[in-house]
């Protein structure tokens, strides 16, 4: 089975900062990009990251600058570190294979608020 897990995710005041972690299995992770996607409360699944088998990365406009992703193949894993994050970052957080987000797995919350 494809799983991609996502987990890290909780509250944190704005400002603050946050590393999330995908964890896959079950497919070669070394040849695929990987997605990071997030869904806002009443809102589209939505792109933040894509991260390419060389670990080349492209962001969001949104959150570039604040927003590093990392990859490691050995261990078929990828990080999203988040920083000055801000209210609107508040969402459900997934990774996947592909940017609807088909094959993600159960999602980490994210909340950013006062």
């Amino acid at each position: 089975d494809v799983q991609l897990q996502a987990s890290g995710g909780g509250w944190v005041q704005p400002g603050g900062a946050l590393r999330l972690s995908c964890v896959a299995s079950g497919f070669p992770f070394g040849n695929n990009a990987i997605y990071w996607l997030r869904q806002a409360p009443g809102e589209e699944l939505d792109w933040v990251s894509v991260t390419s088998i060389n670990g080349a990365t492209r962001y969001k406009d949104s959150v570039k600058g604040r927003f590093t992703v990392t990859r490691d193949n050995a261990k078929n894993t990828l990080w999203l570190q988040m920083t000055s994050l801000k209210p609107e970052d508040t969402a459900v957080y997934y990774c996947a294979r592909n940017p609807m987000g088909l094959d993600r797995g159960q999602g980490t919350q994210v909340t950013v608020s006062s």
